[in-house]
């Protein structure tokens, strides 16, 4: 383990290894650390993503946490996803230039990079106390990426970007602190909305949702102003949700729901 003074102006403690950073971060808020703290690993033995899906963690790509506590009310906390996803979108375009057009969003939180998989999100919540710890998990592929995935993906490298993890985590630190500022708690979700929406893969196309329970497949609206995302369905609407399972002491912020409703004519 390596203590440093600072990412850009936020702590960070750098490990060689480590089961998974989230679960570092969330551990450390257990022992009364309250952040803003950079969490790094050059592999992860545990990564995980969404769904709790592994993730491939070998050395040479960006495996980070950065623990916040409190970060907005609890009615915002899934518009985090797309404060960081602007973020590491800003940072990946700021240490690799010529990609800046080939960057594009996919609800909730992956960042693709020439329609392939560069970046994920994870964002993990636990209630300690009274207070609410935040790990804000990104994984970025910089020198490799899996190809034995149902989707394809892509890295830095890959595409003509030399890029150091440690290159890259202090861009991404800039950059999110000048989005979480810009957000606002929450107050200024708007802005980072139409961002969002400007650069977003999909939008106005069919695509395919998988939530816990069933699949849905119908035509990407838009995101309405709580930034659920809003599918058109045969004889229907869903707002699908990027949020928290109430009654869980450990959430992620990006598990999926679908409320659907009849649409209006």
């Amino acid at each position: 383990m390596h203590v440093h003074e600072d990412a850009d102006g936020v702590r960070l403690i750098a490990h060689d290894t480590l089961p998974s950073t989230n679960a570092d971060a969330l551990a450390r808020a257990r022992a009364g650390e309250r952040g803003p703290l950079w969490i790094t690993a050059a592999r992860q033995t545990a990564g995980r993503g969404r769904r709790g899906n592994l993730w491939t963690s070998e050395p040479g790509n960006l495996y980070a946490s950065l623990l916040l506590t409190d970060a907005a009310p609890a009615a915002h906390l899934p518009e985090l996803c797309f404060v960081v996803a602007l973020a590491v979108r800003d940072a990946a375009r700021e240490v690799a230039p010529p990609l800046d057009q080939k960057l594009k969003f996919k609800w909730p939180n992956d960042l693709l990079l020439d329609g392939a998989k560069l970046a994920g999100i994870l964002i993990e919540a636990e209630t300690i106390g009274d207070v609410t710890a935040i790990a804000v998990g990104i994984g970025v592929n910089c020198a490799h990426h899996p190809d034995n995935l149902a989707y394809p993906a892509t890295s830095l490298a890959a595409c003509g970007a030399m890029v150091t993890p440690d290159e890259l985590l202090r861009a991404l630190s800039r950059t999110i602190v000048r989005g979480l500022v810009e957000w606002d708690r929450g107050s200024g979700f708007a802005a980072i909305r139409s961002e969002w929406l400007a650069h977003a893969a999909g939008l106005g196309g069919d695509i395919h949702v998988r939530l816990a329970d069933r699949e849905l497949t119908g035509r990407f609206e838009t995101l309405d102003r709580m930034g659920r995302l809003m599918l058109r369905l045969p004889g229907s609407m869903a707002w699908v949700t990027a949020r928290s399972a109430s009654g869980s002491r450990s959430i992620s912020a990006c598990r999926l729901r679908a409320t659907i409703c009849p649409a209006s004519t």
